[in-house]
């Protein structure tokens, strides 16, 4: 009896720790980003601590200014496009790596997810050195483009992960009852790796709207993103707009996360009531 009370409490004290260690781990990881939530809505034109006042004048002075509106524009359009490419791509990869007849896999894989090890600096110099002789520098088409090459690897990541426990019977019994590979891929396919591309999709589009390193080498004026343009705001000048826009990435990034996460619950309770 003894010996069943001491390691029930050694379980509670090991669990109370653990929450403790994953506190103190959470705090430090989202600490600084907390931080500069409440000095957005500080009426002072610094980024300081204590605040002056409370006030939403930098919430007006960036929802009103010509430069955040063409940026978010611009941040939007761009990340849209690279999306869609990087995710037509990514899934049309993932299905190919995810065949076990597939030549030289283990050689293509870390190929297509080297832009996530690759230095940020390296791949946007060869961004650069490729897209100037073809004319794509300072413009949309080369951001685009650079964008759907650094948003790809998510894509197959998450795509082949979901196809590894992906049932090749159901594959095989549309074709013995004579679907067309098309017809197997937009019924059987697709719906069931869903949750997969949209997880992606979302990392895609996160990558790319958070992207600044590689607009800083191909992309001019016209193409300012987000990014770029609080680079500006902290590199030539303070200004503390850049902390109402931060906080408005947060809450965006907080939503979109929050609906992917619902939309994979909705997947796989669907898929539950279905087995």
């Amino acid at each position: 009896m003894q010996t069943t009370h001491r390691r029930m409490m050694s379980e509670r004290v090991a669990a109370t720790a653990m929450r403790i260690h994953s506190g103190v781990i959470f705090f430090f990881l989202v600490a600084p980003i907390v931080a500069i939530v409440p000095l957005s809505f500080n009426s002072g034109s610094y980024f300081s601590y204590p605040m002056d006042g409370f006030s939403l004048r930098w919430y007006a002075q960036a929802f009103g200014s010509h430069d955040w509106q063409r940026a978010f524009a611009n941040s939007i359009g761009i990340g849209a496009a690279a999306t869609l490419i990087s995710t037509c791509l990514g899934t049309l990869a993932a299905l190919g790596l995810s065949r076990a007849s597939f030549p030289f896999r283990a050689i293509i894989m870390p190929l297509l997810i080297s832009p996530m090890i690759i230095p940020i600096v390296v791949v946007a110099a060869g961004f650069y050195l490729i897209f100037a002789p073809l004319g794509l520098v300072n413009s949309y088409a080369g951001v685009v483009l650079a964008h759907a090459a650094l948003g790809t690897p998510f894509v197959v990541i998450t795509v082949t992960a979901s196809l590894l426990s992906f049932d090749q019977s159901l594959l095989r019994a549309a074709a013995g009852l004579g679907a067309p590979p098309w017809v197997t891929f937009r019924r059987v396919t697709l719906p069931l790796i869903t949750p997969a591309v949209a997880t992606g999709s979302v990392f895609a589009f996160a990558t790319s709207f958070d992207e600044v390193i590689v607009i800083l080498f191909i992309g001019g004026p016209d193409q300012r993103t987000v990014p770029r343009q609080m680079w500006s705001g902290i590199r030539d000048q303070i200004d503390p707009s850049i902390l109402a826009v931060a906080t408005i990435l947060i809450v965006f990034a907080v939503a979109l996360f929050s609906a992917m996460n619902w939309l994979r619950g909705r997947a796989a309770a669907g898929a539950a009531r279905e087995a």
